[in-house]
């Protein structure tokens, strides 16, 4: 084929065509008399791949890397890559859904009042762009890449992060009580040991970790799980999606102004009457914080004091409020000295 003749077949320009040809992304054979270029079914279909990577939002440079792996016929590194554009264009998507939203805020107050008051639009603007900015200052710090094929050994022999772990998982599927047909959704799954309670029962499971190596070690232990790359802040799913959302021992990785967003986010995925439920490292109150914090430099414990600057955990009371005020029954327990589980359904689904 000439490259007229593949433009019309892929509705695309000739001067595209040469453009990918100029990265070379593609390298059609060129006859030796006039130059032409000759397309064969290969040069096609690779076109065609192009114009689908470009049309998820891929760069030039992404796609290379991308095609690269085609070309050594790694489907596992070339899954990755797509599931990393999916990320980041779903996480646009929700930056523009905001933006819509704060929109349509000013819309109605300017209906309402007949005017748009200086103050409200700031207002709007700065809340705006603040959730923008939460959402954009969300880093993987922890390289759980690393520590995939060794987690699951983990988890079991360790007393001090991990401590209740095999308890709290089993109190989360009991308090969540799944019922047939129902669509749960874990996130920070890592290797999938919450969600294989689930599974178990017969509950379709959804999953998100940030982690490539921990989604690949929780799809070969559980194949019939959907997995997809993402964080708490820009949760993979369209909205109204799951009857209930669960956690475990992740919630902690972000900062607790990201945690109010993580939860606005599993409200968003949620149908009407979708539950959440949050088992994690917690205190109950600031003031248990600080006591907490004495105790351990009072007694030395050094490591811990460096893991507490490390990590984030939640204030449990600050979550009940939460909860509270946005519509939310709460039930929660303290399993050990950080240990916590709060289950929240909604008043009115």
């Amino acid at each position: 084929m000439q490259i007229k003749d593949v433009a019309n077949k892929l509705n695309i320009s000739p001067r595209a065509i040469r453009f990918y040809e100029d990265k070379g992304l593609i390298s059609p054979s060129k006859q030796e008399n006039n130059l032409y270029r000759t397309f064969t079914e290969k040069e096609i279909w690779r076109l065609q791949t192009i114009i689908s990577l470009r049309e998820s939002g891929m760069s030039v440079a992404d796609i290379q890397k991308a095609l690269q792996e085609v070309d050594a016929d790694d489907k596992e590194q070339l899954q990755y890559y797509l599931e990393i554009q999916r990320s980041v264009v779903f996480a646009q998507w929700l930056e523009f859904k905001q933006i819509i939203e704060t929109t349509d805020t000013m819309i109605d107050l300017l209906k309402q009042n007949n005017s748009l008051p200086i103050d409200d639009i700031f207002t709007l603007a700065e809340g705006s762009k603040r959730l923008r900015e939460i959402r954009k200052n969300w880093k993987d710090t922890w390289n759980f890449d690393q520590q995939a094929l060794t987690h699951d050994e983990r988890v079991l022999h360790n007393d001090n992060e991990y401590k209740g772990y095999e308890e709290v998982l089993d109190l989360t599927l009991q308090w969540v009580r799944p019922r047939v047909g129902e669509k749960g959704l874990d996130l920070g799954t890592g290797t999938g040991n919450l969600a294989r309670r689930f599974l178990h029962k017969g509950i379709h499971m959804a999953g998100v970790d940030q982690s490539k190596e921990m989604m690949k070690q929780c799809q070969s232990k559980h194949p019939q799980m959907d997995m997809k790359l993402g964080n708490f802040l820009a949760i993979p799913y369209m909205d109204n999606q799951f009857d209930f959302v669960v956690t475990s021992f992740a919630f902690h990785h972000i900062t607790n102004e990201q945690q109010v967003l993580a939860l606005d986010e599993m409200r968003r995925v949620l149908k009407s009457h979708g539950r959440i439920c949050i088992a994690d490292l917690m205190f109950e109150n600031e003031s248990a914080k600080d006591l907490y914090m004495k105790e351990c430099t009072a007694n030395g414990r050094t490591d811990l004091l460096t893991t507490l600057q490390d990590q984030h955990y939640a204030i449990c009371s600050s979550l009940l409020t939460w909860f509270d005020e946005n519509g939310y029954i709460t039930k929660h327990m303290k399993l050990n000295d950080l240990l916590y589980i709060v289950y929240a359904v909604p008043i009115q689904p």
